[in-house]
């Protein structure tokens, strides 16, 4: 008698096409549940639909269907008795614990993100932003008119990031690194990580006025403000001078060539011929595998006019730069560490 598993049976390919056609639906579901802290409502333990919809301000018998097809992909748990508790992606989906995905599962169902994507025909067929053309303005402009929005954004980039930081301090060695500049950093969770593990390291965090804020809140709480300037900047137009080593994490898939370069050659023109640049983006690899990073390149065209690039695509992108690429260092995220020096 076989003691392996019995292997899980292919679907028919109509009803596996229909399951991806209809993946929007379980996205919006779980933007509902993000957005009612039903996750947080059920950490105390098993509680009914009714309970939660009282304490949600939802209609119990909607909520109840709501949870129940969730409960049918795994992200809650409905028991005999008619209650609901977490699962692990549920725990997930908490609003404090560490790794939160609350943020990010708000930010990809916000309204004007997900609207976007209805005009992806538009992008394929122009080459234009899906987003720009559905509301008249970038995301980032977008954010910038809308706070509440940018803040859950902000939130939801450094949740997303857990994995990656963890895995890029892992596998690059920052050693002889004096002063590490990290340009359009955000919150500063991936500064102060390398911080942390490189106690003789000072950093330079630069970012637009509105966001370094909360960066510099940041480096106080964890006892490196005095290890790490806090900078406002336009990367359009200048980034800090006197860095070792200049560094961007998913800062260059969000522009296309053009702004990239812009980007790249102030970055060079900072460094004076000097020192490194180390991006760190999701490298596109051949083949048909899942990815990712193939799904992310779309929601670029989509979002931010953007795109993730393949190794051949960044070597040209830094030569215009002024860079010539000297390593990619893979990590245990999808994330690489693209290494440049100047040319």
């Amino acid at each position: 008698m076989s003691s392996q598993s019995p292997q899980p049976k292919e679907l028919p390919p109509p009803l596996a096409l229909s399951n991806l056609v209809t993946g929007f639906w379980i996205s919006q579901a779980i933007y509902v549940a993000a957005e009612l802290r039903i996750a947080d409502l059920l950490r105390e333990g098993p509680r009914t639909s009714e309970e939660l919809a009282r304490a949600a301000g939802a209609d119990p018998r909607s909520l109840y269907r709501l949870l129940r097809a969730l409960a049918s992909v795994g992200v809650f748990r409905q028991h005999g008795d008619g209650r609901f508790t977490l699962t692990p992606m549920a725990e997930c989906m908490q609003s404090d614990v560490p790794g939160s995905m609350r943020a990010w599962c708000l930010t990809m169902g916000m309204e004007a993100g997900f609207r976007s994507w209805t005009k992806l025909l538009h992008s394929v067929k122009t080459g234009d932003t899906a987003f720009d053309h559905l509301h008249g303005m970038g995301i980032f402009d977008y954010f910038g008119q809308n706070p509440e929005e940018g803040r859950r954004f902000d939130e939801s980039m450094t949740s997303f990031s857990g994995p990656e930081i963890a895995g890029v301090v892992e596998a690059y060695d920052f050693s002889g690194v004096g002063t590490l500049v990290d340009v359009a950093g955000g919150h500063g969770s991936f500064l102060a990580t390398i911080l942390q593990a490189y106690p003789s390291m000072k950093g330079v965090l630069a970012d637009q006025p509105s966001v370094i804020e909360g960066a510099r809140h940041r480096f106080e709480a964890s006892g490196l403000a005095d290890r790490c300037r806090v900078v406002p900047i336009n990367f359009f137009e200048s980034v800090p001078e006197g860095g070792d080593a200049y560094m961007m994490k998913h800062i260059i898939h969000d522009w296309d060539d053009a702004r990239s370069v812009t980007i790249l050659k102030n970055c060079h023109r900072a460094m004076a011929g000097e020192g490194k640049l180390l991006l760190v983006e999701m490298v596109m690899q051949p083949g048909n595998d899942p990815d990712f990073g193939k799904w992310l390149d779309v929601a670029m065209l989509v979002y931010a006019g953007g795109c993730e690039r393949t190794e051949a695509e960044y070597r040209g992108l830094l030569a215009a730069g002024g860079f010539r690429l000297t390593r990619i260092v893979p990590t245990s995220s999808s994330v690489s560490v693209v290494e440049a020096v100047p040319a």
